[in-house]
């Protein structure tokens, strides 16, 4: 291969449309643009969602819904999760540690999902009712 064979690939460049070059070209005289109006003229056109004056779909429409800031610092471990962990004692600190819950997490709930079999002590670790019956049948605390 040599510099000078060098090419785009295939339908990689296209020629640029030239309008408004006459009659035969196909884009004469208006150039595609239709006769009179706002989108005819040079400038001329509106702001996104505008609809010539009529109430916009997005100021029409009612506000709904609400995302709350606070849940980014609620976090939640499966029982499977600290089955694998394999420590008898777990607090907030081990499980950021392990990756299990985020950085910025401060509360953390236990759910019931997958099988505990080790006993398992939680500091200062929230858990639904399925999984704190099933840390306590396994020999566990939650403190």
């Amino acid at each position: 291969m040599e510099l000078n064979v060098i090419k785009p690939g295939q339908g990689a460049k296209h020629a640029k449309r030239r309008v408004g070059r006459g009659i035969g070209s196909g884009l004469g005289k208006t150039s595609g643009r239709g006769h009179k109006g706002q989108k005819s003229r040079a400038g001329g056109y509106h702001k996104v969602g505008f609809e010539g004056g009529q109430m916009p779909m997005q100021r029409r429409l009612p506000k709904r819904g609400f995302k709350s800031q606070l849940l980014k610092f609620n976090a939640e471990v499966t029982l499977a999760a600290l089955e694998q962990l394999g420590l008898a004692e777990v607090d907030l600190l081990a499980l950021k540690q392990a990756g299990l819950v985020g950085q910025l997490a401060k509360n953390v709930k236990v759910i019931k999902s997958g099988a505990l079999i080790r006993a398992v002590k939680l500091n200062g670790i929230a858990a639904t009712a399925g999984a704190k019956a099933m840390i306590e049948a396994a020999g566990g605390s939650i403190a």
